[in-house]
């Protein structure tokens, strides 16, 4: 809770909401401590499933807003990041997203991956080949060719398993910290 608390202006107040308040959701600072990548609800869904099989790797902070129908990803802060795809946005530095407790995973505001208070956050690069498998499996499904663009580069194989996801980050040189 301290973690996640500390990305807002009152950290203590942020808590007391989290703990005895009345909406159970405070407002956080994205930009300092971790970049929020917004994706489309189906499709970010389908990558925090994928995230969580994959062996070796622990997910980072994920958060469904099912009123808006989005997922978002707590990324490294990036400021020079552009992340391309229907339906993304990118939250930095200046923007505040709302968040309820690290513990809650009910509701229509929920984290589908908990902080787990360590600072662990979700790998960009593997975040990248996650989305970019994910999109040409849901387009495939619906019929469609694999769509184009819906992430910062295409991996070779838009049907890697989670060890060729691994490799592939290795390959560009990313590690879990």
């Amino acid at each position: 809770m301290e973690w996640l608390a500390a990305a807002s202006e009152d950290p203590g107040a942020c808590k007391e909401e989290w703990q005895n308040g009345t909406t159970g959701v405070a407002l956080l600072a994205a930009g300092r401590f971790w970049d929020v990548l917004i994706v489309p609800e189906q499709l970010g869904l389908r990558v925090t499933d994928l995230l969580e099989e994959l062996p070796l790797l622990e997910p980072g902070p994920c958060l469904l807003d099912a009123r808006r129908r989005t997922v978002g990803f707590l990324l490294p802060p990036e400021p020079q990041s552009v992340w391309i795809g229907t339906g993304m946005r990118l939250l930095g530095a200046g923007t505040w997203i709302t968040a309820p407790a690290p513990h809650c995973r009910w509701g229509a505001l929920r984290w589908l991956v908990p902080p787990d208070g360590s600072g662990t956050l979700t790998m960009p690069d593997v975040l990248e080949v996650a989305l970019q498998r994910c999109a040409g499996e849901l387009s495939r499904l619906q019929g469609n060719p694999a769509p184009a663009g819906h992430s910062r580069t295409a991996p070779e194989d838009g049907q890697a398993d989670g060890a060729q996801m691994v490799r592939q980050c290795a390959a560009r040189g990313y590690t879990q910290p």
